[in-house]
């Protein structure tokens, strides 16, 4: 497989570097005139690759939405995946996985591998058992051209706590974020992305040596706007991803007004 690298710079140089989330909340099903069932499910996730799929360069489907719904769900999931693949685009699947040892390895197997029927472009991971943890799916990623986005500065308030607590060296997020960096260098290909919320007030990390991708989640439904976006990321405008998820998805089912929406959002 192309290095993931390689293969996102490609895909967005032509279509822009929107992500499309795809979260079926019952309220984005209910908003395309469907009921929170699988049927529902399935026709809502699906629907939003098939009308965006040659449009917009990646998407990324949350899995808890599709686990919820049990091993139907994740059916439903391999499918979208499938979905993604064939239209050309990149999945970033957020499953925000982070263990240790032989579970991270199992964790890496189930979403890295070739082959496997979850398997995705990238994954989302959580470094709060330590970076070094995430070490399985580093390696696995680096053998099979994916890549990884590792929660560093996330939006959510409860998440200052942890992320700017002080290691005598600097906060926790900035250590991942330096940790991140160290990990493409070895790797020599910036494999490891970042997941910093869009809706921060300010970039309070520094990214001046982190040469990878950062996913930006938040645009539109959460607050985050494009103008805020390239102020607070101007550093490395052209290596960032912003989500918009709700704000334009449950403007469907209508395929057109779906494209007309998210080619007025191309970043």
């Amino acid at each position: 497989m192309t290095d993931f690298a390689a293969r996102l710079d490609a895909v967005t140089a032509a279509r822009g570097r929107l992500c499309v989330g795809i979260d079926p909340h019952p309220a984005s099903v209910a908003a395309w005139g469907l009921s929170d069932d699988l049927a529902g499910l399935e026709r809502f996730s699906r629907g939003v690759v098939e009308a965006l799929g040659e449009t917009v360069a990646c998407f990324k489907p949350q899995s808890a939405f599709f686990e919820a719904a049990g091993p139907p769900g994740l059916v439903v999931l391999s499918r979208v995946l499938a979905d993604i693949a064939a239209a050309g685009a990149i999945s970033i699947l957020d499953v925000k996985r982070g263990d240790i040892g032989s579970t991270m390895a199992a964790y890496a197997r189930a979403y890295l591998t070739d082959g496997a029927e979850l398997a995705a472009d990238a994954i989302t991971v959580s470094p709060f058992l330590g970076f070094g943890a995430l070490s399985p799916a580093v390696d696995l990623a680096l053998q099979t051209g994916r890549g990884l986005f590792v929660l560093a500065r996330t939006s959510n308030p409860e998440g200052t706590t942890v992320q700017l607590a002080q290691t005598g060296g600097g906060s926790v997020a900035q250590a991942i974020v330096d940790a991140a960096t160290q990990a493409n260098q070895a790797a020599g290909t910036p494999l490891v992305g970042l997941v910093i919320g869009a809706t921060l007030e300010a970039l309070d990390v520094s990214l001046e040596r982190f040469g990878g991708w950062v996913l930006a989640p938040g645009i539109g439904a959460q607050g985050g706007s494009a103008s805020h976006l390239r102020e607070m990321f101007s550093c490395v405008t052209n290596r960032v991803l912003p989500v918009v998820a709700r704000s334009l998805c449950d403007a469907g089912p209508e395929k057109n007004t779906l494209i007309r929406l998210a080619q007025s959002a191309i970043f």
